[in-house]
């Protein structure tokens, strides 16, 4: 039987999945016939999700909870890092090499909290990734051209990413935040940030021809992908919280695949046998993870608790 955490858990991961492919068409569509910058976009999107909790916290759906400076500064510099050298990855590679290096996260965010934070995966857990990281790899081989500095921004980008969803977790459990909580104090303090990395990746001419000639269309885009992206922002923030980093790409890859799967059928983009095969084989080991971990869970809390580090991998 499915229970009630479960069942959140399932629903937490539906809208994540759902606002993170409506995030990723509208960004598109901004990026094609706007020219919008990535960076200052993401800026924008984070302006709005703090925005969001004000008014979340006025509704009283959440109370604030005062933490250390010092300890989200962390959290806030490993995110501008994360968005800086994806970006940076995803301009300098084809988008099979990003995707292709991009799943190279779930493996570090294992190694790291196996060295480091004393988790245990067991080996089904691991097998999982098999299936996983060759099915995205037929899914990208087509399109697979490798450079060294595009090699040096994405191997960053995944050590970067890998350490920043590892602390998202982390820093919820240290601090005895919910995920709200947590992003309340992280999402205003990674805008301020950015605002010092803008000018050096998209100066002031980037705006130049387009800043006052924007039609009404682009800015309700924006609107629109800024509202999303506060969905997004806070179902990661949630999901990490109450599964794991792991957990959390496992998701990210099926929605690459359904991503594929959802342009073909909308767009009618050309989707070739090895990339079927792929999405097929990503599933099943998604499938094959989450039928795992359930399991693995219930084991755990049957059993006394006496560090069972396996319930939050």
């Amino acid at each position: 039987m499915v229970t009630p955490k479960e069942r959140l858990v399932f629903f937490g991961a539906v809208a994540n999945i759902v606002s993170s492919i409506v995030i990723v068409l509208l960004n598109k569509w901004i990026y094609t016939h706007y020219n919008f910058p990535n960076i200052t976009l993401t800026c924008i999107h984070f302006i709005v999700t703090s925005l969001g909790l004000v008014v979340c916290r006025q509704a009283n759906i959440f109370q604030p909870k005062s933490l250390p400076l010092m300890s989200m500064l962390p959290l806030a510099l490993s995110f501008c890092g994360f968005v800086v050298f994806t970006n940076l990855s995803l301009e300098s590679n084809t988008v099979g090499t990003y995707q292709l290096i991009k799943t190279m996260t779930t493996p570090c965010i294992i190694l790291i909290q196996t060295n480091f934070y004393g988790r245990n995966f067991s080996r089904n857990v691991k097998l999982t990734l098999l299936p996983i990281t060759l099915g995205v790899f037929l899914n990208s081989c087509y399109d697979v051209k490798f450079n060294v500095v595009g090699i040096v921004f994405a191997t960053v980008g995944v050590l970067v990413t890998s350490l920043y969803q590892v602390w998202v977790g982390e820093k919820q459990h240290e601090l005895q935040v919910n995920s709200m909580q947590l992003l309340y104090y992280q999402a205003p303090l990674s805008a301020f940030l950015l605002l010092f990395v803008i000018p050096f990746f998209e100066p002031l001419d980037a705006f130049q021809g387009v800043l006052f000639s924007w039609p009404l269309q682009a800015l309700f885009a924006v609107l629109m992908s800024a509202c999303v992206a506060f969905s997004v922002n806070l179902s990661i923030f949630w999901i990490i919280g109450n599964t794991s980093p792991v957990t959390y790409n496992m998701i990210g890859h099926l929605k690459f695949c359904m991503t594929l799967f959802g342009g073909y059928l909308l767009f009618h983009d050309p989707i070739q046998v090895l990339q079927l095969l792929g999405i097929l084989t990503t599933v099943a080991g998604v499938v094959a993870y989450t039928h795992i971990k359930r399991s693995e869970m219930r084991q755990g809390s049957s059993l006394p608790t006496t560090n069972n580090n396996f319930s939050k991998t």
